[in-house]
């Protein structure tokens, strides 16, 4: 190939671009691409489009954009961006239009024009040298100058940091993350420790870790990087439900991620086994336990799941065998008098397996009540309540979601709570409430404990104090919990020593229900009945981007239209995956457009691929102690109430009534809850639920996935998609359970300590 004169390396320059950025079109928060319009100044209004890494780049600021000009067949001629700096105005009407854009907090277009009519060319000079000065313009008080200024410093400083890693693709919320988290020192950390990385700052896994480590010239077989590699597919693992995986399997998992020899990684593996000599914890748990088919098995843990595993195993076995009681009129009650007392109380009789279940969880420490629905859960624990309040015990009612919480005071009419509220979960995770500082209860009941992980399951138990009686209420056949571990199926394996009742027979009342029948069929393998049914319909439609476009119709038309229900409070879209032209990302995209349209006179604010507006159904996707009075919780659900772009903040009013703040730059923690994963569903009810069921998810479609669907819904639901979908669905069994070794701890320990 001939080279180009004066260009020895044969390689094309760089044309190099000037222009202000008017407006982002499009922007991927995961790597930067972007695709924007700029106004090169060439007069008549005309706008140029820019596509590539503009990562970080605001509305407002002057580029100067090296890449190369191409054309896109739609859209025409066009800039592809390599690189760019940003090049402060140098007109008064540029400065204005830089201050006004939302770049500095605090700052509007009021204020910016304000500002630059007092300092004119000099403005940007006094923000940076002076801003003490700011107090001279009409309305800025001390304390608004003094944010300005403070948003200013922050602003150049993690432009700084984004400069740097511009060149490996890093998100602009993660650029910013890694600012707050490390200060002056996060580009020292990025290049001398990239893998602390991924432990500290949420949004950074081992990819973006491990790319930013080869950047800076980290070896591909470097033991430090191994290391992070076998850390990260044991939290991919927990991620995925398991509390640890065996041995071969993380091996074989780290030699396909890390792309290095299994001799180096069973080595480093090694490393990380040893409990260190300064008394830290090791890096892994090396212990053998009982596989899924009672074969020994050499379980590699992280050292929170482990730790977890034994405590909690611990904490039951200590609760359940403890001398004390806290209700000990229990033991001797005349259960025919309490009963005809209750019965006085509820208008109703307790059939006799929710009579068992009550004499259970008032005479035993740890119980667990399971069942279906229809099968009088509900009424079950409202009588174990007023049964438990009539003695004067003091009752603690939680579960693990707002909703849930809502639904179980409700029911009983006593005040309930989430189990993060109730342990008043602090800033690292650690609890207000645990052993040396328990609970003061005397009976503890926690609602849809299906969704109890490992990690909350063992810090609530530690907080229950000896004698208090700890009862578990759960449907086991719904789907296991979103975090690690498989609490509720573990208390009732086999041979465990946890005394259990198990509700079966469904109500007379119940069997009219739709909802309930076509629940129980799911469950026992069967099609739902769909025919005839008032509160159980099926739209097929065998085509998965129809389904989704059905689906959003039925959601935001049709039940509002024809049952009056509200498209955003009591409708609710739950899809086996969030991928797909019938996936919860697609079809929030297509709800919010029907449900929560842009209006010209609302402001709106745009981050990554959404757009974020009052009026939004929004969901929290992590966990964050630091937000609200006591954290905010993956699952969250909230309403968005207002959104102010000078302060670059929104507001949410959870489904616990609390108003939670997020700045502009924390967007990347909310997401869109018109429609939600299954999974994520879990816990919550709704008065109506449409579910797309289409061979689009045929992978996802099992058994315990539709029927935790159907079971969300409290008067209708609604299946969009095709027979052939929801017949793999009937059939397939969750294949194999996660990796959990409770119920084995559970047993052995019980063994163990009756011998002796």
């Amino acid at each position: 190939m001939a080279q180009q004169a004066g260009n020895p390396t044969g390689e094309r320059r760089l044309a190099v671009l000037e222009g202000v950025l008017e407006r982002i079109t499009y922007a991927n928060e995961d790597n930067g691409y972007t695709v924007a319009r700029v106004d090169t100044g060439r007069g008549a209004g005309d706008l140029l489009t820019v596509v590539g890494a503009l990562l970080g780049a605001q509305v407002g600021e002057s580029l100067r954009m090296e890449g190369r000009w191409g054309s896109h067949p739609q859209y025409g001629k066009q800039f592809t961006v390599e690189n760019y700096t940003t090049v402060l105005p140098a007109t008064v009407q540029g400065i204005r239009r830089y201050l006004g854009s939302g770049l500095v907090k605090g700052i509007g277009p009021v204020f910016a024009d304000r500002i630059t009519q007092h300092f004119g060319l000099d403005t940007l000079k006094i923000i940076e040298e002076e801003p003490e000065r700011l107090i001279e313009v009409p309305g800025l008080g001390p304390k608004r100058t003094k944010k300005i200024a403070d948003a200013w410093e922050e602003q150049k400083a993690i432009k700084e940091v984004m400069l740097f890693l511009q060149t490996v693709e890093v998100s602009t919320s993660i650029a910013v993350r890694i600012y707050k988290k490390y200060g002056d020192a996060s580009i020292s950390v990025v290049k001398n420790q990239p893998y602390r990385l991924a432990a500290d700052v949420w949004g950074i896994g081992f990819l973006t870790a491990d790319k930013i480590a080869q950047s800076v010239g980290i070896p591909h077989d470097s033991p430090e990087r191994v290391k992070a590699g076998l850390q990260y597919a044991l939290s991919q693992a927990t991620d995925q439900g398991n509390c640890y995986l065996p041995e071969e399997r993380l091996i074989a998992d780290a030699v396909k991620l890390l792309q290095v020899d299994t001799g180096l990684v069973i080595e480093c593996l090694a490393e990380l086994a040893e409990v260190p000599e300064d008394g830290e914890d090791p890096g892994v748990v090396r212990e053998k336990v009982p596989g899924e088919h009672g074969e020994q098995v050499t379980a590699i843990y992280l050292v929170p799941f482990h730790r977890a595993e034994l405590s909690l195993s611990a904490q039951l076995l200590r609760l359940l065998r403890t001398g004390e009681d806290r209700m000990p009129g229990f033991r001797d009650v005349a259960w025919d008098k309490a009963l005809a007392w209750l019965k006085g109380r509820t208008g109703a009789d307790l059939a006799p397996e929710q009579e068992a279940a009550v004499k259970l969880a008032l005479t035993e420490k740890v119980a667990v009540l399971t069942g279906g629905p229809g099968c009088g859960k509900s009424f079950t624990v409202r009588s174990i309540v007023e049964l438990a309040r009539a003695k004067k015990a003091r009752v603690v009612l939680a579960a693990p979601t707002g909703r849930a919480a809502k639904r179980l005071a409700e029911l009983t009419g006593a005040e309930a709570s989430t189990v993060h509220r109730l342990l008043e979960l602090r800033p690292g995770g650690d609890a207000a409430y645990d052993k040396d500082r328990p609970l003061e209860a005397d009976l503890v009941v926690v609602d849809e404990a299906s969704m109890l992980d490992l990690l909350l399951a063992n810090k609530l138990v530690k907080a229950v104090p000896p004698g208090a009686h700890l009862l578990f209420v759960g449907d086991v056949d719904q789907l296991p919990s979103v975090g690690a571990g498989e609490v509720l199926r573990d208390l009732l394996a086999e041979d465990s020593p946890i005394p259990a009742v198990r509700l079966t027979r469904v109500f007379r009342q119940a069997q009219q229900s739709g909802v309930v029948t076509n629940a129980h069929r799911i469950n026992s393998g069967q099609h739902p009945v769909t025919d005839g049914m008032k509160d159980f319909f099926l739209f097929v439609e065998d085509d998965t981007e129809e389904a989704g476009r059905l689906t959003v119709d039925v959601a935001a038309r049709r039940i509002p239209a024809r049952f009056g229900l509200d498209p955003r409070r009591d409708v609710q879209v739950l899809a086996p995956m969030h991928r797909g032209p019938a996936g919860a990302g697609t079809l929030n995209g297509l709800l919010q457009q029907a449900i929560t349209p842009g209006r010209p006179d609302l402001p709106e604010k745009r981050f990554g691929g959404r757009v974020f507006r009052v009026g939004d159904k929004v969901t929290q996707i992590r966990n964050n102690y630091e937000k609200g009075e006591n954290g905010v919780f993956n699952g969250t659900v909230g309403v968005v109430t207002s959104l102010d772009p000078v302060d670059q903040r929104l507001t949410v009013l959870t489904d616990e009534d609390e108003e939670v703040p997020y700045e502009f730059d924390e967007l990347d923690e909310l997401a869109h809850a018109y429609a939600v994963t299954i999974h994520r569903s879990q816990g919550s009810e709704y008065p109506a639920v449409v579910i797309p069921v289409t061979t689009g998810a045929w992978m996802m479609l099992q058994r315990n996935l539709l029927y935790t669907a159907v079971t969300r819904a409290k008067k209708l639901v609604v299946l969009v998609g095709s027979r052939k979908a929801i017949g793999q669905a009937v059939r397939t069994v969750s294949a194999g359970r996660r990796c959990t070794a409770l119920d084995f701890r559970l047993i052995s320990k019980n063994d163990r300590s009756n011998e002796s």
